[in-house]
């Protein structure tokens, strides 16, 4: 029985490190570090996360059976062909869920809640302030949490989590506008679920989705990515 358990802790903690490296590769398409015609080497993979190389193929797999990666044959994997679209449809996606959780969540948030929510987007504004990558992405992190949380409907919050790992996360810093959007966005939230107005709370959060989306958009075209040359 020992040996049973320790197999599947093992293979539990090979499987958190291949959707952990799935989340990275999928962060460096999204924030255009890398794009179709570029080929995702394994090697530099594992040497920046600091691990083997099997979870890496073991990630790229996966990814290539969420139509994210292709498998060239005998030359390795590579980033899908990713449009304007694509990632336009990604963030509509987690708009109608987002705002849907935020629409509960005005209907049930109470008054610790709502201070609780509060003070992490003054830990918000301060890490914007003083350019702390990890500091914002934590705080923005947690702000979106907390309302998901007061909405207390996780197969919507389930829903949502499917179609927010295609966002940038680990990138924010590097996309112009985005940290700024996210403090000025979240005090019209905070305001709807203030009010109580699950209409409001909808129809802000989702219009902050919308916003992010648009902000990558234009730096994915700022980098070229849609350019001629054949990215996406």
């Amino acid at each position: 029985m020992a040996v049973a358990s320790g197999g599947g802790q093992a293979l539990g903690r090979r499987r958190q490190l291949s959707d952990e490296v799935a989340a990275y590769v999928r962060e460096l398409i999204m924030s255009g570090q890398v794009g179709h015609g570029e080929f995702l080497r394994l090697e530099r993979i594992a040497d920046d996360l600091g691990i083997s190389v099997t979870p890496v193929r073991e990630a790229l797999l996966s990814l290539r059976g969420e139509g994210f990666v292709t498998l060239e044959p005998r030359r390795g994997f590579m980033p899908a062909p990713l449009t304007r679209q694509d990632v336009q449809d990604l963030f509509e996606a987690q708009a109608y869920f987002a705002g849907e959780l935020a629409a509960r969540a005005a209907e049930k948030i109470t008054e610790a809640e709502l201070e609780s929510l509060a003070r992490t987007q003054e830990l918000l504004e301060r890490a914007s302030a003083s350019g702390d990558a990890d500091a914002i992405e934590a705080a923005n992190h947690r702000f979106h949490r907390g309302i998901n949380l007061c909405a207390d409907s996780p197969k919507t919050a389930w829903l949502l989590r499917l179609v927010v790992r295609y966002a940038p996360r680990r990138f924010y810093s590097s996309i112009q506008g985005w940290t700024q959007a996210s403090v000025d966005d979240h005090h019209l939230v905070l305001a709807a679920l203030r009010a109580a107005d699950a209409g409001a709370a909808r129809q802000a959060m989702r219009a902050h989705i919308r916003h992010a989306g648009t902000l990558l958009v234009v730096h994915l075209e700022g980098q070229g990515f849609w350019d001629d040359g054949g990215r996406g």
